[in-house]
């Protein structure tokens, strides 16, 4: 079983156990104090720190989530938060646009004509069961794709470009190939979740996140 969905589950049933004392009248536990809408900034991102394999996008939105609710509670400035956070993150956007290039992984693909798919605010299953699948973009802005590899047949040297920026790409892989990826984060990251394998089989992986995760299996 998934880390993620046992501590999710874990949040549910807590969640559910304190509605249930308050209906019943003899405890009032209030789950609407000032600035609980942070734990919607600070539950996930405890999750993620615990179970994906980007910390630093995780811990900042911890962080972040943590200033608000002390400022929430008028235990620190809330106005000097937002004099600090936006130009913050102003800072970090502007750069990553800025340098786009310089960061950007480099991957030599054989096939100049990639095949694109692509999600907004929607989303897609991809399954290529008993399919060719040549190296190919996959792009999820403000929506979810999933895409089932398992059973396709792969070329040498596939090579899957992937860009989620505020989405999810779910990417599941065949068992006998290795994955080699690279990539580059900003409030976002790629979790690896296959093994290493023997094999000269490999698929590679070109990942850009922007508040957004990819998820490899």
């Amino acid at each position: 079983m998934k880390t993620r969905n046992i501590l999710w589950g874990l949040v549910l049933v807590i969640l559910g156990i304190i509605l249930g004392i308050n209906a019943t009248g003899i405890i009032k536990i209030d789950i609407f104090f000032p600035g609980w809408w942070t734990l919607f900034m600070i539950v996930p991102g405890l999750i993620g720190l615990i179970s994906e394999s980007d910390k630093v996008g995780n811990s900042i939105l911890v962080l972040i989530g943590v200033f608000l609710l002390l400022a929430s509670n008028n235990i620190i400035d809330f106005s000097m938060i937002w004099k600090l956070i936006l130009p913050a993150i102003l800072v970090i956007v502007g750069l990553s646009l800025i340098f786009k290039e310089s960061f950007k992984p480099k991957i030599k693909v054989k096939d100049s004509s990639l095949k694109e798919y692509a999600v907004t605010f929607s989303s897609q299953d991809l399954d290529f069961t008993n399919e060719e699948f040549k190296s190919s973009k996959m792009s999820s802005i403000f929506g979810s794709l999933k895409c089932d590899l398992r059973n396709a047949k792969l070329k040498d040297d596939t090579v899957i470009k992937v860009e989620a920026i505020f989405g999810s790409i779910n990417l599941i892989v065949p068992s006998d190939y290795q994955v080699k990826i690279t990539s580059s984060s900003i409030f976002g990251g790629v979790n690896n979740k296959t093994k290493k394998k023997d094999t000269k089989k490999v698929l590679y992986i070109e990942a850009n996140c922007l508040f957004g995760g990819v998820e490899v299996k």
